[in-house]
């Protein structure tokens, strides 16, 4: 158990990171462009990664590598576009919470068992992580639909990655990572075909207050392969720590991303920690040691 925690954690950590230039790079660039080409280079690792481990293909942990791939697309356009739009405040809380709490019923409904200091765990990391993500002045209300989206295609690449198992090696990983590229792609087709790429189902602005451009219309962000290197690394460990911890511990463990993207724009950015920030962070440290505890 430890060591799926720190394998986690450690998921957690890139998953911010992956985010935190994400959103950089979708203030200046499409979201859509931003996502398809920071999966392209994800589906290339995935692929090398599952190459790389001696393990045989079985088609039913590639099937639900497909749908952690779809998961992962709708959930990485949503947010994404969330980010693009300034409305994170919303967006990224109830992405994260979604993401985290999700699976726990899953897990319940699948058999699944909780030590008390688990349950403490949970109970400590669902309100660190609104917290650690909320940034309150900022947005307004909007962004519900892109949180609520982000937080189930999150959900959905835990729950399918983890049920998934560990007899087919990295191949469902790899199997998500390409499944994801399918699906961005697609968007950016449609995009370049007219699309307004409105998720929330009407045209959105970006930052400066400009109309939203279709995707096709944009350069394309190369810089985007580093949150996609980062991206399939944390997935990665995801998969890994779920052979060491039920789905709800790793999911809600790995869900702790926030705290990280917000540590990055503070030391980047230079952004200021608010008090419910640092009360939002170290109520995410004490959930890990609830978790490990137990």
């Amino acid at each position: 158990m430890p060591t799926a925690i720190l394998l986690a954690l450690a998921a957690a950590a890139l998953y911010g990171a992956s985010d935190f230039l994400g959103g950089l790079l979708s203030r200046r660039s499409h979201y859509a462009l931003v996502g398809l080409v920071g999966q392209s280079a994800a589906a290339i690792g995935g692929l090398a990664a599952a190459l790389a481990v001696s393990a045989r293909p079985d088609m039913g942990a590639i099937g639900w590598g497909i749908g952690a791939g779809v998961g992962g697309a709708v959930g990485t356009l949503a947010l994404y576009r969330g980010l693009s739009r300034g409305r994170m405040n919303v967006a990224g809380p109830l992405s994260a919470v979604g993401a985290a709490g999700l699976p726990i019923p899953v897990d319940l409904l699948s058999g699944g068992e909780f030590t008390s200091l688990a349950v403490v765990g949970v109970g400590l990391a669902i309100p660190g992580i609104w917290l650690v993500a909320a940034q309150p002045g900022r947005g307004g209300g909007g962004g519900v639909v892109e949180g609520l989206l982000a937080g189930l295609g999150f959900a959905a690449l835990f729950v399918c990655l983890d049920r998934a198992g560990d007899t087919a090696g990295l191949w469902p990983v790899a199997a998500s990572q390409l499944s994801a590229v399918a699906v961005l792609a697609a968007f950016v087709l449609a995009g370049r075909r007219g699309a307004t790429f409105a998720l929330a189902g009407r045209r959105g602005t970006g930052r400066t207050g400009e109309v939203e451009q279709p995707a096709g219309a944009a350069p394309v962000p190369w810089a985007a392969v580093w949150p996609g290197v980062l991206g399939v690394c944390s997935t990665v460990l995801y998969a890994l720590s779920t052979r060491g911890a039920t789905l709800a511990v790793s999911a809600v463990i790995t869900s702790l991303y926030p705290a990280f993207t917000v540590a990055l724009a503070a030391l980047v950015l230079r952004e200021r920690t608010s008090l419910a920030h640092a009360a939002g962070l170290l109520l995410c440290a004490a959930s890990v040691g609830a978790f490990a505890a137990g």
